[in-house]
């Protein structure tokens, strides 16, 4: 998929002229970092479209960093270095306003190596899946401030076929004896 492919159309009638370039600018942002991500993998620029004090979290690992050091840090050693090579993804919505943008994307890719930033503790299944991620990112002064991706961890431990419970903190009920 190509990041570039905007969803805001210039010219909307209910928005001033200044609000549209706002806006295409907040879409342009994020389509960049993306592309960074998981086109490229260069940590470096994907770490430059973030504010200083910025911050990226995955929900519900809560893996990612906080300030520019720790960003660079866990994009470049703890989440790009564990991407699968055949990962895809497709946007399927994006919602926008004045200071943030949301992004509901599906990723699609072989469970071929550990995710310790989506899934710690859960070994190669070799299975191939799709993953829902609904992501929000913040916005200042035309610099990322904020990349919080919520997946849906339960659906992908279904399709890998591990346990649906581990990770998230939720406990089995005891059995009656």
């Amino acid at each position: 998929m190509l990041w570039g492919h905007g969803t805001f159309a210039m010219g909307d009638d209910s928005m001033t002229p200044g609000m549209q370039v706002l806006m295409k600018q907040m879409e342009e942002l994020r389509d960049r970092f993306c592309s960074d991500l998981f086109d490229r993998r260069d940590a470096d620029a994907a770490a430059a479209a973030m504010a200083v004090g910025g911050s990226v979290q995955e929900v519900p690992s809560g893996a990612g960093g906080t300030g520019a050091d720790d960003v660079h840090r866990y994009l470049s050693q703890d989440f790009l270095p564990h991407l699968p090579p055949d990962l895809t993804h497709e946007r399927l919505s994006r919602t926008l306003d004045t200071r943030k943008l949301v992004d509901e994307v599906e990723f699609s890719f072989t469970h071929d190596r550990e995710l310790p930033w989506l899934l710690p503790g859960v070994a190669p299944t070799g299975r191939q899946v799709t993953v829902l991620a609904m992501s929000l990112v913040r916005i200042r002064q035309n610099k990322i401030d904020a990349v919080r991706t919520l997946w849906d961890e339960a659906g992908l431990r279904r399709a890998l076929g591990v346990d649906t419970l581990g990770a998230t903190g939720a406990h089995r009920p005891s059995s009656a004896a």
